[in-house]
C-alpha cells in the first residue's frame, strides 16, 4: 500500500458517516487549469449529453472510462487522490471511470435521490468497496444545487433502485423513512474542496436555478479485489499509472492529445447501469 494521506481520525469518520470532505486538497492554480481546460473542450463538449431528471429539467454530463494523459487524467491519477483512495478501500484502486457534471446558470438540472451502488450492482461488482471523488471545479451552494447527503445513510446497505427520468433513483418510501433517523447534509464546496464518498450513500442535487454555473468533476474508483465478475460498460480491473501532484500544473493548459478519442467516452443517455433497471 502506498502513503496514507488520512489521519485515523478523518478515516474513521469516512466510515462513520460515509463521506470526508477535504477543504482544498487542489489549489486555487490547477483547479483553475480544470475549469479553463474544461470550458474550452471541443471533445468533452461533443461528447457531452443531457440526462432527464424526471422534474423538468435535464443533467448535461461527460462520461469516460480511461483517465488519460490530459489534464483530467492528471487530477484522477495524482496521488493525493488515489493514495486517498486506496487507504479508503484497503486495497489497490483502479479507475472505473470519470464524469464532467455541467451544471450552467438557470439550466442545471437535478439528480434525483441514489447511490452509485445501485447503478454499479448491475455491472457484475459484488461488494460496494468503491468510492467516488467529487471534485468542485466553482462554488457548490445550496443556490446553485450543490451536492445533498445523508449522513449515515450507507450503512442502510444498497436500496432497490428504479429508472425515474433518465436517472435510476432509490425506492423514495424507503429514503423518506431514513431521512426521518438520519441527517441531511447540504456539502457546501468551495472550488478545489473534494469530497471522498460511499457508493451507497444516498445523494442528490437540486437544480440550478441560480446565476452561477456549478461543474464538478467526479472520479470513481474501485478495490482490485472487487473486480467485476463479468465485462459491462465500465472497465474490469485495469492498472493505475499513477502520477506525483505536481503532474496537474506540469501538464497546465496543454492543447487536447488527438488519443482523447479513444478516452472511452460514454453516453449518458445510454447508460446500461440505468437503462438495465427499466424492467
Amino acid at each position: 500500500m502506498a502513503d496514507k494521506p488520512l489521519t485515523d481520525p478523518q478515516l474513521q469518520q469516512y466510515y462513520e458517516d460515509g463521506y470526508l470532505l477535504v477543504r482544498q486538497l487542489f489549489d486555487s492554480e490547477e483547479i483553475g487549469m480544470l475549469g479553463r481546460v474544461a470550458r474550452e473542450d471541443r471533445i468533452l463538449d461533443e461528447n457531452a449529453a443531457d440526462r432527464q431528471d424526471g422534474e423538468g429539467g435535464s443533467v448535461r454530463l461527460s462520461l469516460w472510462n480511461h483517465p488519460g494523459d490530459e489534464i483530467y487524467g492528471m487530477f484522477a491519477r495524482c496521488e493525493r487522490v488515489t493514495n486517498t483512495a486506496e487507504q479508503i478501500l484497503n486495497d489497490e484502486a483502479y479507475h472505473y471511470h470519470s464524469k464532467m457534471i455541467m451544471k450552467d446558470a438557470k439550466v442545471g438540472g437535478a439528480w434525483t435521490w441514489h447511490q452509485d451502488y445501485g447503478y454499479w450492482y448491475q455491472n457484475g461488482v459484488l461488494t460496494p468497496n468503491l468510492v467516488s471523488v467529487s471534485i468542485a471545479v466553482d462554488a457548490a451552494t445550496k443556490e446553485n444545487g450543490c451536492l445533498q447527503v445523508i449522513k449515515r445513510s450507507h450503512h442502510c446497505g444498497r436500496v432497490d433502485h428504479t429508472l425515474k427520468g433518465d436517472q435510476a433513483g432509490a425506492d423514495m418510501e424507503r429514503v423518506e423513512e431514513i431521512l426521518k433517523r438520519n441527517e441531511l447534509v447540504h456539502v457546501e464546496m468551495d472550488p478545489g474542496d473534494t469530497l471522498f464518498f460511499h457508493p451507497n450513500l444516498l445523494h442528490r442535487s437540486d437544480q440550478n436555478l441560480s446565476e452561477h454555473a456549478r461543474w464538478s468533476m467526479i472520479c470513481c474508483y474501485n478495490a482490485r479485489s472487487n473486480d467485476p465478475y463479468k465485462d459491462s460498460h465500465h472497465p474490469r480491473y485495469t492498472p493505475l499509472k499513477k502520477v506525483s501532484d505536481d503532474a496537474i500544473k506540469a501538464v497546465g493548459m496543454k492543447q487536447c492529445d488527438p488519443d482523447r478519442a479513444n478516452a472511452g467516452w460514454l453516453n449518458p443517455e445510454t447508460d446500461s447501469s440505468a437503462t438495465s433497471l427499466k424492467s
